[in-house]
């Protein structure tokens, strides 16, 4: 039997909203560059983004760039999406080291599903969608 290859969805099938919370995620992502707001004054980091820190409510907030590195915390594998029957997803949440506490979903690309392990290290990559934006998707990263 073989197997698909994960990947994401088509670049003109994901459009994303910006706001002035959001926006430095996506412009760094642009820039093929992963950042993570902390707050300025406890130093929790927060994903998704959000105006008040979840642990004191400070609006202060730093954005800080990540090393891509990942660490799945949980997948799912999914067969077909709408309009979409030959795809195979591999939607993943992810443990970011350099980040505790925040975990990013975003999708594992370029892998087997039948490969794919809970704690399995990965490492950012970026997918072109709608409106010259990027996406932040993750690779297994390489072997030591």
């Amino acid at each position: 039997m073989t197997t698909a290859t994960a990947t994401a969805l088509p670049s003109d099938y994901v459009q994303i909203t910006t706001n002035p919370i959001t926006e430095p995620f996506w412009e760094a992502a642009k820039e093929r560059r992963l950042v993570a707001p902390r707050c300025s004054d406890c130093g929790t980091f927060r994903l998704p983004p959000t105006p008040y820190c979840p642990s004191c409510q400070s609006k202060a907030v730093d954005w800080t760039e990540l090393s891509g590195e990942a660490v799945i915390y949980s997948f799912a594998v999914v067969h077909g999406f709408p309009g979409y029957p030959d795809i195979t997803l591999v939607p993943v949440v992810v443990d970011l080291p350099d980040a505790p506490g925040a975990r990013l979903i975003s999708n594992l690309i370029g892998v087997d599903p039948a490969t794919v392990e809970i704690g399995q290290r990965l490492t950012v990559d970026f997918h072109p969608i709608t409106g010259g934006w990027l996406l932040p998707v993750f690779r297994p990263a390489p072997k030591d």
